[in-house]
């Protein structure tokens, strides 16, 4: 059994960010933090413990673990953090609005690519860390093909997304923030 992971960072980050606001009071709820725009600003990933906590520490049952976000400046050395801990991180330029483009579909070409080139259907599993929506019609149709596909987010997450997902993991409890 091997796991193949892949991670959305912004969406990750922003919603663990809300989180972290309502752990340490700055709102009452994770919807008072969504509606009224709360975040703890100060609040970072530890890429080593989500690492461990997704993808396990035995290395050898790691097939894949790929982190995927926005190139920061070249001062910044939070991917070589993520290298570090275990991913192979994939970037993008922001586009000249300074949006974030081409994640999300980076992501699930990555997972189709890989679900019909390394993954073994009857004992491999797929981890989606992202919560939103857009990622339903993915997920759904692996899940149809005979994939195990597992997501993993902050128990916000989209509602459809966990109802198509072969499990779901709830990083709230688990994952410190």
């Amino acid at each position: 059994m091997a796991k193949l992971v892949y991670v959305d960072n912004s969406n990750l980050f922003i919603e663990g960010k809300r989180v972290k606001a309502v752990h340490a009071g700055l709102a009452a709820d994770i919807g008072e933090a969504i509606g009224n725009r709360i975040f703890y600003q100060s609040y970072k990933i530890d890429f080593g413990k989500l690492h461990d906590y997704i993808a396990g520490t035995d290395k050898s049952e790691i097939k894949r673990c790929m982190l995927f976000g926005s190139r920061p400046p070249s001062s910044d050395t939070i991917w070589n953090i993520a290298k570090r801990a275990g991913f192979e991180v994939i970037t993008e330029d922001r586009n000249v609005a300074n949006k974030e483009k081409k994640i999300d579909t980076n992501i699930v070409a990555n997972m189709f690519n890989d679900a019909y080139t390394i993954t073994d259907k009857s004992s491999d599993t797929i981890t989606l860390v992202a919560g939103d929506a857009d990622f339903v019609p993915s997920v759904r149709i692996l899940v149809e093909n005979g994939f195990n596909v597992e997501v993993a987010f902050w128990g916000h997450a989209s509602r459809e997304l966990k109802e198509v997902c072969s499990k779901f993991i709830n990083l709230n409890p688990g994952y410190p923030c």
